[in-house]
């Protein structure tokens, strides 16, 4: 039965293909999207590895803000701090406070890392660490003391200020919980647009409020009542992993509006690729190369790890900034979907009333 189209003869057969004509080919066949994701793939885990490699592998500190109480101008003193920062390879960015009370404030607004409380002879130091400013850092600091005390001819006594968690003994689990956020909320608003393609702007926005505000307290209820790794403070946690899962997911729904399918590309780029590695869950943020360690408190994992981290840790010293991070990504890309939301791949076209016959 005949198709309709032309038989190539005998001779167009035998006629070589070009160069020209077997691109052609290939731009027209499947195996060009194919190809292009195949080296982007290969990349993309080169560049995740060596991402998490550059920032976690080797934490070394640049400057460690730290309190100074008492007399930590005696020569002791000043050979003790000469002697960690020659250990640490950096500066401990001394903060004098009138008392040990002022630093421990300081200490839980964040504003210091550590505090030298110095006797009146300058010979015996307490080291005030707080292991849930950044456990890293405590430790980095700790193992320095203890290495550099005796050879300083200093008494150095360590105290944990802000003790971890039990359930979260290397103070990772809050770096979990917010990575779950993060990339559950960009994967669901992934499958909102391969299987829930058809939902208008308006309904693409509640759905991934609502699959953010149940994602959210599923993460806080499985950490807490089921595993009991953490103590939360249950509603203000959840209510800032709902945004955290909102954000991300509006982040991809923005991306996927300018640049359609390849949306992906730049999300993952963002949340996962540079805004985990310097969020400083993982790895506090004075122990970060200083480019990340900036860059980190801009995204919204970093946002998210640090409201979570004061929430569980510095309750009543809650800090407005990560809210404003994760508030003006969520502004933001709301803003460029809806503005250029009949780009946007979804939606559904309202059929026109028919007139009376």
């Amino acid at each position: 039965m005949p198709t309709g189209k032309p038989v190539p003869s005998a001779k167009e057969r035998r006629r070589p293909r070009t160069l020209s004509t077997c691109w052609n080919a290939f731009r027209q066949s499947p195996f060009l999207p194919a190809a292009v994701l195949l080296l982007i793939i290969s990349a993309a885990a080169g560049v995740f590895a060596g991402s998490y490699t550059y920032a976690m592998a080797d934490p070394t500190p640049r400057s460690v803000p730290t309190a100074v109480v008492g007399a930590w101008d005696r020569e002791p003193a000043r050979r003790f701090v000469a002697g960690m920062e020659k250990a640490l390879d950096a500066s401990l960015k001394l903060h004098p406070y009138d008392s040990l009370r002022a630093a421990e404030a300081a200490v839980d607004e964040q504003r210091i890392f550590a505090v030298l409380d110095v006797e009146a002879t300058g010979n015996t130091i307490t080291l005030h660490l707080s292991s849930a400013s950044g456990a890293s850092v405590a430790q980095v600091l700790q193992e320095a003391a203890q290495q550099v005390g005796p050879a300083a001819g200093v008494r150095v006594t360590v105290r944990d200020l802000k003790p971890l968690q039990r359930g979260d003994p290397r103070g990772l689990a809050i770096f979990y919980i917010s990575l779950a956020a993060v990339v559950v909320g960009f994967v669901g608003a992934i499958q909102l647009s391969v299987h829930a393609r058809d939902l208008n702007p308006a309904e693409r926005i509640a759905f991934t409020l609502a699959y953010s505000l149940l994602g959210g307290f599923v993460i806080a209820a499985v950490v807490d009542w089921l595993l009991g790794a953490l103590r939360l403070p249950f509603v203000e946690s959840w209510l800032i992993l709902a945004l955290t899962m909102f954000t991300s997911g509006m982040v991809f729904t923005m991306f996927n509006t300018l640049i359609g399918r390849w949306a992906m590309l730049p999300t993952w780029g963002l949340m996962v690729l540079l805004g985990n590695p310097s969020s400083g869950g993982a790895v506090s943020w004075p122990l970060l190369p200083s480019p990340l360690g900036t860059i980190g408190r801009w995204l919204p994992p970093g946002a998210s790890v640090n409201a979570q981290h004061t929430a569980v840790y510095f309750a009543g010293h809650q800090h407005a900034f990560p809210f404003l991070v994760l508030a003006g990504w969520t502004v933001v890309s709301c803003a460029v979907f809806w503005i250029w939301r009949h780009r946007h791949p979804g939606g559904r076209t309202e059929s026109a009333p028919q007139s009376p016959a």
